[in-house]
């Protein structure tokens, strides 16, 4: 006869799985929000989604063609391309002109944001003749900024299969199209006819004065090794990561520094090769220790993420990376300088309101699919002072918090930014998702990938299929998280109507027509892009400033918007006590580009507010000014010292 304690021995193991199958169900479920609290965060909050209008003729595909070995996982190599980035081209005082790629059409174009100016001028492609070009190139993104000085946003366009190219606003163009860039090697080549230059893949860059010498310089990170991703009449010169978690094998980074006078020199071996030879998907760069000097973040596909301390002077860069010291609590994952996960956005912002910045990291956390978890990481630090002495030691003060404030879970990430959408005086996140659309679930073949041995990854040919036709966490959606009153993040995303299920990649901010609220630009893989105009009726107010140099726009006919002081910081202090962090942000993350303004919410504050400046002039002497501005919109042109427009 058996008792009750003896069936219950037995029964054990079973009660045990359950136990187990319950935790694990109850761990991989996304947080959820009630129906109340949706409609309470999302109070006065409105995005009117209106379509961006395209060049006509342009051509039309789903999927690339590739290099032979990678045919089978077609779809796969075609899963980044979508880009997206916001500014002043044609130098009307409003960031309201886009410069997108999309995969579908493999072109760069240049087109007015579809707000109430949006028929200023034809929406067009960039023509990179007469530089040699061949069809195994593709457009990956397009970073605005003002490369020769003279007052007017370029554009810089990365590719597949090639050298970046500069495409300079013509002093004496009538006005915005085609005609009016004049394509410009960044590294210097005498090629003609088809291109047989060096076949970079570049997918992430970054843009700040990196040696402090007052002028801008450019990083550009490569993904896959320098080869002939996207020929399709070739057989060989790619390879896969060597990695799914230690990867080193990737394309080499490049800085290319500028002093103002002459053309961009290209500097090779700043970072070391493990680092340089990540697979980089995002790239942004902040002063985080108050030096006025840039550190960089590079978030990389298949290993470790890294945190680089700027140590550079004048002509001479050097970055030094800092690592999260080993906790037998935390996991190695999760640990900057150890972690494993899959980093393909990134964004500094000060997330807590401590006047330190912070940082959020897009990586890949699909339940039942590879649950990894964003980054949240949090400063343990009260001060930038206190920051920069941990840096020097070559520790890195950043706690991953996303567990505890929501953020941890949301599909397979991209780019993300944050802003004050609301004008509450609280940051928002936003935040892209999903990878491959079709109707054939590819998970399983993909966990089992993931779970191979090391040596095998090299090869294309182990990898499974991910050609046309099949999905991956193709129906995953937007998500945008805003703070509730005990401190975590809820995605309203749903209430107000952005959780499309369509995979989106790019993400760009601005306030486009003036009215003192930041709209949204989403590129989407395979699908149209689209522009969320804000018309949120919160009532709050606002402040948005143009930081300009005093150099003014040279020569020409040719409207400009002005040199933007990329790096400067804005610190607001509000009658309640309350202060705010802001940066002139040069473009970082994955393929989206925020605009050069620095916008604050300031929720029902009606009097002025104390502004204080701190930036480096062409000289690159630092300078800080204090000022009582009002709340709006202000133009400042920043030299020895700020003046008002």
């Amino acid at each position: 006869m058996t008792t009750s304690g003896g069936w219950l021995r037995k029964q054990l193991p079973g009660v045990l799985a359950l136990v187990l199958m319950a935790g694990l169900f109850m761990v991989a479920r996304l947080p959820s929000s009630s129906a109340e609290d949706l409609s309470r965060l999302s109070a006065g909050q409105k995005f009117v989604p209106l379509s961006i209008s395209l060049p006509n003729g342009a051509k039309h595909q789903e999927i690339r063609q590739v290099n032979k070995d990678y045919k089978h996982i077609d779809a796969w190599i075609s899963s980044v391309g979508a880009a997206i980035a916001l500014n002043d081209l044609d130098g009307d005082g409003l960031p309201n002109d886009l410069c997108l790629v999309d995969v579908r059409t493999d072109q760069t174009i240049v087109t007015p944001a579809p707000d109430k100016n949006g028929k200023r001028y034809a929406p067009f492609a960039l023509d990179e003749s007469p530089l040699a070009m061949n069809p195994y190139i593709a457009p990956m993104g397009c970073l605005p900024g003002d490369f020769n000085e003279d007052g007017r946003v370029d554009l810089m366009v990365y590719y597949w299969g090639r050298t970046p190219i500069l495409f300079l606003a013509d002093a004496n163009a009538s006005g915005l199209s085609a005609a009016a860039y004049k394509p410009t090697e960044l590294v210097p080549g005498n090629y003609t006819g088809d291109y047989n230059g060096p076949q970079w893949n570049s997918n992430a860059v970054t843009y700040e004065d990196f040696d402090g010498n007052g002028h801008y310089d450019i990083l550009i990170t490569n993904y896959f090794p320098h080869g002939p991703v996207l020929n399709p009449n070739v057989s060989g010169g790619v390879e896969m990561n060597d990695s799914m978690s230690r990867g080193y094998n990737g394309g080499e980074d490049y800085f290319f520094l500028s002093t103002g006078t002459e053309r961009f020199r290209m500097v090779e071996d700043v970072l070391p090769v493990d680092v340089s030879k990540g697979w980089e998907l995002s790239a942004a760069s902040a002063d985080l220790d108050g030096d006025a000097l840039p550190e960089l973040y590079l978030g990389n596909d298949f290993g470790t993420d890294h945190l680089l301390h700027n140590r550079s002077t004048p002509g001479n860069l050097k970055f030094e990376q800092v690592v999260d010291g080993r906790s037998p609590v935390d996991p190695k994952s999760k640990q900057l300088g150890h972690d494993s996960f899959k980093g393909m956005g990134v964004d500094f912002a000060d997330l807590d309101g401590n006047g330190v910045l912070d940082f959020f990291v897009s990586n890949i956390t699909t339940s039942w699919g590879i649950e990894e978890s964003n980054f949240h990481y949090l400063a343990q630090a009260d001060s930038p002072a206190e920051l920069r002495k941990a840096l020097l030691d070559g520790e890195a003060p950043y706690s991953d918090e996303s567990g505890p404030l929501r953020t941890a879970w949301s599909g397979w990430g991209w780019d993300v930014k944050t802003g004050d959408f609301a004008n509450k005086g609280e940051l928002g996140i936003v935040q892209a998702t999903g990878f491959v659309r079709g109707e054939t679930n590819r998970w399983p073949q993909l966990q089992e990938l993931a779970s191979a041995n090391d040596t095998l990854l090299q090869h294309p040919g182990a990898w499974p299929n991910v050609t046309l036709g099949d999905d991956v966490a193709g129906n995953q959606r937007l998500h945008y998280w805003v703070r509730d009153t005990d401190g975590k993040y809820v995605n309203i995303a749903g209430a107000l109507g952005l959780d499309v299920p369509v995979p989106t990649r790019g993400l760009a901010t601005a306030d486009t027509d003036g009215d003192g609220r930041l709209d949204l630009a989403v590129a989407r893989q395979w699908d149209q892009p689209v522009f969320y105009c804000n018309m949120a009726e919160t009532g709050n107010a606002y402040l948005n400033l143009r930081l300009t140099h005093d150099s003014g726009v040279t020569g020409g006919t040719l409207p400009g918007a002005g040199s933007a002081v990329v790096g400067a910081k804005v610190t607001i202090t509000t009658a309640d006590g309350k202060k705010q962090y802001g940066k002139v942000d040069g473009g970082g993350g994955h393929s989206g580009k925020r605009s050069n303004e620095v916008h604050f919410g300031l929720g029902s504050q009606t009097g002025p507010v104390q502004v204080s400046l701190s930036w480096r002039d062409r000289t690159g002497q630092l300078r800080s000014q204090d000022l009582q501005l009002t709340p709006g919109t202000h133009d400042l042109v920043l030299g020895a010292q700020a003046k008002e427009k």
